[in-house]
């Protein structure tokens, strides 16, 4: 099902954003354990209970938990009895949001609580990742991702498109950005350090860590209702590439372009866009398909550079970018989220502050 929805009747919104402390190592706690102080507080955001919740979607990885549908146990603390109406993605907590908003948009629910995490410590989440790949020709190889990764970013740098230095930058900037984000595990600038596979090197990647996060949508005036300001999706779409990239021109993310256009985001320009860029390169590719120049302010949180819960850091861009409208901060704002190697599924949202009087 794609993005058709953008002009439907019924307005949607996040009402509400809560997201756990992102770090190296939970040993201590379960998924379970890690996850539910992110719903208790984004509940307690709103004065919602589980029972008023009428739909809940959540997001998480079987491979990653080393076990076969593993979101059961999170469901059981969330509580599924009695029954409630319940789904389930195995796809970053974006995908997850937009089911939830489907739901909302074909008025079979007025409120939805979406949520996700991803617990990467205790194993090779490098090498987990290779699963995602073609399983003829990619996968028996085992190029991690980011051997993968810098793949795209040797041919970023041959098309002429960036340099070793402004990859540098980029990576500086969003720790820098993250310095006053208490849940980001990296703050403050940090040396390129050695090269991990060239041309990326250490500072050109991501953090792996565990984390959770979660949000409440709701539509109508029941939103106005659970939230000052909420944050309404004014359009959502989500695109896929070839599975095989050797038919992909990995400079460019046409399938990002084509759901920024489905989303409506090229409508009128926004001043806020997180974007779920693992690997510098990622955001100079994302940049170009998104057309953001210098005046709209790109990773403010820090982004997946600073933070990068595997299977919830998409969910987590939608939960920043919601954060500054319902702060003010933003009146219109644009969320990304990817899934696969290379920017092979993209997501984006739009969403929009009501004009204060």
């Amino acid at each position: 099902m794609t993005g058709e929805f953008t002009g439907a009747p019924r307005d949607v919104a996040i009402v509400a954003c809560a997201q756990s402390d992102h770090r190296r190592r939970t040993d201590e706690l379960s998924e379970v354990e890690m996850l539910m102080p992110v719903l208790h507080e984004v509940l307690e955001r709103t004065g919602l209970t589980t029972a008023d919740i009428g739909f809940t979607c959540s997001g998480s990885s079987d491979y990653l938990a080393g076990r076969a549908f593993s979101f059961t146990l999170a469901l059981d603390g969330v509580g599924a009895w009695p029954p409630i109406s319940e789904s389930h993605v195995e796809m970053d907590g974006a995908w997850a949001l937009y089911e939830a908003w489907i739901k909302l948009l074909t008025g079979e629910a007025d409120t939805a609580l979406v949520y996700a995490y991803g617990k990467s410590s205790p194993g090779s989440v490098r090498d987990v990742l290779t699963r995602q790949l073609d399983p003829y020709y990619a996968a028996p190889l085992w190029p991690d991702s980011v051997a993968l990764a810098a793949l795209q970013a040797q041919a970023l740098l041959d098309a002429g498109h960036a340099d070793e230095p402004a990859l540098a930058a980029v990576a500086a900037r969003s720790r820098d950005a993250a310095a006053d984000n208490a849940h980001a595990q990296l703050r403050g600038a940090r040396p390129q350090g050695e090269y991990v596979v060239r041309p990326l090197r250490t500072g050109d990647c991501p953090p792996v860590g565990d984390g959770a996060v979660a949000v409440v949508l709701s539509a109508g005036d029941r939103a106005r209702a659970l939230c000052a300001r909420p944050a309404w999706i004014r359009g959502m779409d989500h695109r896929v590439e070839a599975h095989s990239l050797g038919v992909r021109d990995l400079t460019d993310s046409p399938s990002t372009r084509l759901a920024a256009e489905r989303a409506g985001a090229f409508v009128r320009p926004v001043d806020t866009a997180e974007l779920h860029a693992p690997f510098t390169s990622q955001e100079v590719v994302l940049r170009r398909a998104l057309r953001l120049d210098d005046g709209v302010l790109v990773n403010p949180s820090g982004g997946a550079l600073a933070a990068n819960p595997v299977m919830a850091a998409g969910l987590i861009r939608v939960a920043e970018a919601a954060g500054r409208v319902h702060r003010g901060a933003s009146d219109r704002a644009l969320a990304h989220a990817t899934s696969g190697p290379c920017l092979q599924q993209n997501l984006v949202a739009v969403l929009e502050g009501e004009s204060r009087v």
